[in-house]
């Protein structure tokens, strides 16, 4: 029954947008491109060091977060206040489910410190991607005076941070597996026990292989999740409408439906998305190094 009523509620729309009669005109508009919104442009060029809107996002994510828990916890309290409790239930989750959970104590003592860091950046990252900052190349004019349009953009939406964030965890698991069995001994211990003979070299180049595809999936999922959000959100917020070149009474129509969509995304996104992107990195990493120190990787 649902997908039947379903069909009937999008009828209407249908014969709307297939009408013949010119009310909505589908021709694609070739000069509106969404992904420029995602185009590093320098502000100062400074060369590799050039300053464009990834790096103000990355540098206010990580002003906020030394902000925020420097501010905590000079403000601790016998009988915590709502601020202090959400951020007890997050050092919970930090220290004893991401950290404690995927290493031993000793490993867990010497890392959290830079894992829930990781875990809180991360978060505040993506959680600044859906706040509207006048980050925008696009001007508007306010009586007289041109200001940047408001937009959304977020830092992890750019795959150099979450390969640049992938690459210091990926050298640091290594470090700590050289450190903890010696060279020979870690690069042994890529190979299951019980595994010897011919099938050893096969399990090793295998191993070797992962360990390479780790950049790319701890990276890549955190880049692409954000970018389809935002990519998302940016289509049924408007987009849609604008790139299809729709008069005004079909720009109503379509943008009742995909304004709903777009609100839906948001929602979404910045309730389940945002958190669950941090939590999946900073938890990968803490099993890639107790992974690397335990007996028998």
């Amino acid at each position: 029954m649902m997908p039947k009523r379903f069909a009937i509620l999008l009828t209407p729309l249908v014969v709307l947008l297939a009408s013949p009669a010119g009310a909505f005109a589908l021709n694609i508009n070739d000069d509106y491109r969404p992904q420029d919104e995602f185009e590093l442009k320098k502000w100062i060029p400074l060369g590799i060091f050039s300053i464009n809107k990834a790096v103000l996002y990355v540098v206010l994510a990580a002003a906020l977060t030394c902000f925020t828990m420097i501010y905590i916890a000079k403000r601790m309290q016998e009988r915590p206040n709502k601020v202090q409790t959400v951020v007890e239930l997050a050092y919970g989750l930090m220290r004893d489910n991401i950290t404690r959970g995927n290493m031993d104590e000793a490993m867990a003592l010497k890392w959290f410190p830079f894992i829930g860091a990781l875990f809180l950046f991360i978060w505040f990252s993506n959680m600044l991607g859906y706040l509207p900052l006048p980050t925008s190349q696009e001007k508007i004019d306010i009586f007289g005076v041109h200001i940047p349009a408001f937009a959304l953009f977020a830092a992890t939406a750019n795959i150099s941070v979450p390969l640049v964030l992938t690459l210091v965890v990926w050298v640091s698991y290594h470090v700590e597996g050289v450190r903890a069995k010696g060279f020979v001994g870690y690069l042994k211990s890529w190979v299951p026990a019980g595994v010897e003979g011919a099938a050893a070299g096969p399990i090793f180049l295998i191993e070797v292989i992962s360990h390479f595809v780790r950049l790319v999936s701890l990276s890549v999922r955190l880049f692409a999740n954000i970018l389809a959000g935002h990519l998302l959100i940016l289509f049924m917020g408007g987009g849609l409408v604008v790139l299809l070149n729709l008069s005004i009474f079909g720009s109503v129509v379509l943008g009742l439906v995909t304004g709903t969509m777009a609100v839906a995304f948001f929602i979404f996104e910045v309730a389940l998305v945002a958190t669950l992107q941090a939590f999946i990195f900073a938890t990968l990493t803490a099993i890639y190094l107790g992974g690397a120190v335990a007996a028998e990787h």
